[in-house]
């Protein structure tokens, strides 16, 4: 697979910096339970320990055995017994270090629930202080796919190396105290022979990061594919167009492309792996000759003997096993360089602010506004200057791609403009408290969300403060037209919405307009309400009557109107015409038709499909 952008010098960073989250890993661990990390310290420091005493008590043992034989019969019976005595203690060694290894596993266990979670509350946590720019940023979408896809598991995993490599040395410690007395070459040796397995490790774990960097895309893909062929929105198009045999082809053709690499890259890495493994089995053999010579020739007992070359095959396992940590921890590293690549960052947008504005009755007011959508070559705003006063409505028409929805993001903050300011009450949007200014904006766009809950909390959404409020739902389902159909539901405000999960029941398209619409009317507060086309599932008479009822209830505030619907239009105080990002037209709906342009022009076209 030819890497896209696979930034050297990221991964030159990535090597500089072996380690660097190991400890922010080891942080987060220990904030996610203080208790469970002491334990797991405790645990690694037993098993760290024992073994090494476990193999002095086997020579012991077999040197007691020795004994006894070599002895008189008077003496047989202490060597006996001290040889029983030996067992005894290698016995109690051996359930220490089991309850150790499952005190290990258990909290390793409950840590890894724990940690997962804490994990991807960060990630949706950090999800709610971005903006709408950076979900639209495919790059910026890969983050967030590599860090969810495995960075909750690896700061645990990444401290569970931690705390095994600890072990490792420590059980080292002790076992070069014991060998030291054989030779120090054998040390040497011990080491020697486990370098070829972290060599191994160290490049391909550097190989497989890389890899799973650059398949981010091809990911993405696939799980898209899987949205496609597997969700009820979904598969009523692709079964009319017959194109499952397609999707799925194209899904089977990503697949072989990404497991064609993995097979691959485990062939290399098993392949040197066991190369290199044969070296490290002939430095073993070769210390395994010398002690057996040693014993031959008198020059170390058989207990000797049989602790040594236990120490060795213990530590040369120790040893290997310390590498492959540290090569492990290089590659946690590396991946939980994606999550937090992604928690730092940089959010532009600023949520504290002032809660009014100096004019309270100046509305909102857009001056020379531009907007670029980012990646794009032309802007989709161009001097865009309106004025909406409280108790006014404003219609803005255009064909797709106008700019009508773009404005729409601005004044809620989901964008800020690249040049120019929209003030609210005198007070430029950027300099308002973010939570305090939409509290005071209800919008429904054409792309509503559709919550797979309960009639009542779809409704509710429109207010976080009064989620919960049933005589808020029936009020808002009342100003929305709503009312006729909920209460013939079964269960009325308590009805399961959706087809996700047991029991849902789904609506028509202008059942839900209608729930959305009494979402935006929960918002009580709400002096700004905007109507995106979010009632384009309705007849033209239907929306007609919505926008009519919707004119009246708000009466006393800022409404903002869009739709293609010239007869649901002309209710507004003032119509704006936009083309291309800018303002071609605007005035009364006589007035625009006065000017015989092109608002009277599309207005004569809808009036003749009504004829």
């Amino acid at each position: 697979m030819k890497p896209v952008a696979a930034p050297k010098n990221s991964l030159d960073k990535n090597m500089l910096g072996v380690f660097r989250y190991s400890r922010r890993a080891i942080e987060l661990v220990w904030q996610t339970s203080p208790a469970l990390t002491i334990g797991l310290a405790i645990a690694t420091l037993i098993a760290g320990i024992l073994p090494a005493a476990m193999a002095y008590v086997g020579q012991l043992i077999v040197d007691a055995v020795v004994a006894a034989m070599d002895s008189y019969k008077q003496d047989q019976v202490l060597h006996y017994q001290t040889a029983l005595n030996y067992v005894l203690i290698e016995g109690m060694l051996v359930l220490i270090i089991a309850a150790a290894q499952r005190a290990l596993t258990a909290q390793q266990a409950i840590l890894q629930g724990l940690l997962g979670q804490k994990v991807n509350m960060l990630i949706l946590e950090k999800a709610q202080s971005l903006t709408l720019s950076h979900f639209e940023d495919s790059e910026f979408y890969d983050k967030l796919v590599r860090a969810r896809r495995e960075a909750s598991s690896r700061p645990l995993a990444l401290v569970n190396k931690t705390f095994a490599l600890l072990q490792n040395a420590i059980a080292l410690s002790s076992f070069a105290v014991l060998l030291w007395h054989f030779s120090p070459w054998a040390l040497a040796l011990l080491i020697c022979g486990a370098l070829p397995a972290f060599i191994a490790e160290a490049k391909f774990s550097g190989d497989a990061f890389l890899m799973f960097r650059w398949r981010s895309p091809e990911v993405r893909q696939q799980n898209y594919l899987e949205t496609l062929l597997a969700r009820e929105d979904n598969i009523k198009e692709v079964r009319l167009y017959q194109l499952g045999d397609r999707f799925l082809q194209r899904y089977a053709a990503i697949f072989r492309k990404l497991f064609n690499e993995s097979k691959r890259l485990i062939l290399r890495r098993e392949s040197w792996g066991f190369a290199l493994g044969v070296i490290s089995t002939l430095v073993f053999y070769s210390a395994y000759g010398w002690i057996v010579s040693d014993t031959i020739i008198g020059a170390i007992t058989l207990g000797q003997m049989t602790m040594y070359l236990l120490l060795f095959k213990q530590g040369q396992a120790a040893v290997s096993a310390s590498l492959t940590a540290i090569s492990g921890m290089y590659e946690d590293n590396l991946y939980l360089s994606n999550l937090y690549e992604y928690l730092e960052q940089e959010t532009t947008t600023s949520t504290t602010g002032l809660l009014a504005g100096p004019k309270p009755q100046d509305g909102i007011r857009f001056e020379g506004v531009f907007f670029q959508y980012p990646g794009s070559e032309r802007p989709a705003l161009s001097n865009v200057s309106l004025h909406i006063r409280p108790g006014q409505s404003l219609a803005i028409v255009g064909e797709n791609g106008s700019g009508k929805t773009t404005l729409i993001k601005l004044l809620t903050r989901l964008y800020n403009p690249t040049q120019g300011r929209i003030l609210l009450d005198g007070l430029d949007l950027l300099e308002w408290d973010e939570t305090a200014l939409l509290k005071r904006i209800g919008v429904i766009f054409q792309d509503f969300v559709r919550y797979q809950f309960i009639v009542g909390e779809n409704i509710g959404a429109g207010d976080n403060d009064r989620f919960y409020d049933e005589e808020g739902w029936q009020k808002a389902a009342e100003l929305g037209k709503a009312t006729d159909f909920i209460d013939q539901l079964e269960n009325s405000y308590n009805t399961q919405l959706g087809r996700w999960f047991k029991g849902g029941q789904e609506l028509s398209g202008g059942q839900w307009q209608k729930i959305a619409l009494a979402r935006a009317f929960m918002r009580e507060s709400a002096d700004i309400l905007v109507l995106d086309e979010p009632t384009s599932a309705m007849d033209a008479q239907a929306e007609a009557n919505i926008f009519q009822h919707f004119q009246e209830q708000t009466k006393s505030k800022m409404a903002i109107l869009i739709s293609h619907r010239f007869s649901t239009v002309r209710l507004a105080h003032e119509i704006v015409v936009m083309e291309h990002g800018e303002i071609k037209e605007r005035g009364t709906h006589d007035a625009l038709l006065a000017q015989k342009g092109q608002y009277a022009h599309l207005f004569a076209l809808q009036a003749q499909g009504y004829q």
